[in-house]
């Protein structure tokens, strides 16, 4: 999908140099955004709008102007790839998950309901959450968005498993809960101090038995 969206963003010239500039700033702007106030104490704001402020004063733009760019490159633009970029063994594990009656949500910085719709997968889903929910509102690694999923679910955070693919935000995130964590594409299927990685989805289904 990365390289989709790189080739879509690399022909803006054709439009003009002026636009392509101003919308590759407005991408790049908003991703360092996120990484800068991730680990901010969160002081009550809106997180969504507190990340957009920020990245519209490194860009040197208005909010609405970021707004109206990640709408369309972050937000939209994607879910056209999306299907065609699903992880292989995805829905052989939420099958899985399903037969077992083991609850099923998702949790994302950025709201997931419209890309969960695009893989075909929210059909699994007991519950999808954001960062910018009003009872999170805080970017992982902070443990609002896993308390909360974990309050939805009836369980304990130690009964919950999460499942991301960075160590930094999404493992640091879960412990932070006090649940475990199991972090795709890092190596071989191993035990680490803070989490287990995992190569695939198969890897996890055939760890099942370790994790219950």
């Amino acid at each position: 999908m990365r390289i989709r969206l790189a080739l879509a963003l690399l022909a803006l010239p054709f439009f003009g140099w002026r636009k392509a500039r101003r919308t590759w700033r407005c991408i790049k702007c908003y991703r360092t955004a996120l990484e800068e106030i991730r680990h901010a104490q969160p002081d009550g704001e809106a997180v969504g709008l507190a990340h957009l402020r920020r990245a519209a004063d490194l860009a040197g733009e208005d909010v609405d102007a970021i707004k109206s760019t990640i709408e369309e490159w972050v937000m939209r633009r994607p879910l056209r790839y999306l299907r065609r970029c699903r992880r292989k063994g995805l829905l052989e594990f939420l099958d899985d998950l399903r037969r077992r009656n083991i609850q099923i949500g998702f949790f994302s910085d950025y709201p997931a309901a419209a890309k969960l719709a695009a893989l075909e997968v929210d059909g699994y889903a007991s519950i999808c959450l954001s960062a910018g929910d009003p009872e999170i509102n805080a970017f992982k690694p902070w443990p609002q968005g896993f308390l909360r999923a974990s309050k939805l679910f009836a369980l304990s955070c130690e009964e919950v498993l999460y499942i991301g693919d960075r160590p930094n935000v999404d493992a640091v995130g879960a412990t932070n809960a006090g649940m475990r964590c199991a972090i795709l594409g890092r190596g071989t299927s191993s035990r680490q101090s803070a989490y287990l990685a995992v190569t695939g989805f198969a890897d996890l289904g055939s760890l099942w038995q370790d994790l219950s």
